[in-house]
């Protein structure tokens, strides 16, 4: 997987072709979804025929998203899917403590290895308040995430902004506890491409980076939002350059300050731009 993933696509676990379809679409990550995107009578299914898919290595990193941890179909779609070739992670909806975390990671831990890589998503108002301690949970444990749709409904939130405490309380719990910024959650409205470049602009600002997205047709603008611009480019190679002629805190000639945690930002920003 490349060190910054920016697109992670769902698709239906109970819908073949349109997994592959995912597989060839240029995500960064597939996640084939058990849970919310397969009708009841459809679990088996899916359950069946992911596994028959991740049987063998994909072309691309597949994550699985299980059903929920506190249900009756969980175990098994953990038991099906877990130590498969295919499998590059495993996605836990509706995660509410840290214990749920240490359970899965210790049954699904082979004999002679270590947990897949867990990512925890966080979908109601307990979720949020132990943020902290689930992404502290156990080293199987690689990201959080928000699950908005479900989060909106536990909270009773009306306007988008209504959300940005929780987004920020998760971007800071997943950097306090040294994991990848987490990705945004999915903008539900597959056509609207102009708001998903805005939010997808305002979730940059709040820390995250990248994005899930239900359709192709997001990628494109998800990558765009997320990659550094020409302008952010040119003013992370030169805070570079100057760091490499002086070491320690300085003034470049525009009057920009610049010291450790800037030049580290800056390379930060150049390693994503090369990322491919």
């Amino acid at each position: 997987m490349t060190p910054f993933p920016l697109t992670w696509l769902y698709a239906p676990g109970d819908r073949p072709h349109t997994v592959t379809k995912a597989l060839a679409s240029g995500a960064d990550v597939v996640i084939i979804d058990l849970e919310d995107a397969v009708a009841p009578d459809r679990k088996t299914y899916a359950r069946k025929a992911t596994a028959e898919r991740l049987a063998e290595p994909q072309p691309v990193p597949v994550h699985v998203r299980v059903n929920a941890l506190d249900g009756p179909l969980a175990s098994a779609d953990l038991q099906a899917v877990a130590a498969l070739p295919g499998v590059a992670g495993l996605r836990l909806p509706k995660v509410t403590a840290p214990h749920q975390i240490t359970r899965i990671a210790e049954t699904t831990a082979p004999a002679d290895g270590g947990a897949p890589p867990l990512h925890a998503l966080l979908e109601s108002a307990l979720g949020i308040e132990h943020a902290y301690a689930i992404a502290c949970a156990h080293p199987a444990l690689r990201g959080i995430a928000l699950g908005e749709a479900d989060l909106r409904a536990d909270l009773g939130i009306r306007a988008d902004a209504g959300l940005d405490w929780c987004r920020s309380r998760v971007v800071v719990a997943a950097r306090a506890a040294g994991l990848a910024p987490p990705p945004q959650s999915v903008h539900p409205d597959t056509r609207d491409l102009n708001g998903l470049a805005a939010s997808c602009a305002h979730g940059r600002t709040l820390g995250f980076l990248g994005r899930a997205a239900i359709h192709p047709r997001q990628l494109p603008i998800i990558e765009r939002a997320y990659l550094p611009t020409e302008q952010e480019l040119d003013e992370a190679e030169t805070i570079v350059k100057a760091a490499v002629t002086e070491q320690g805190a300085q003034a470049l000639p525009d009057g920009r300050f610049i010291d450790a945690a800037v030049v580290a930002a800056a390379q930060r920003t150049l390693s994503l731009a090369r990322r491919a």
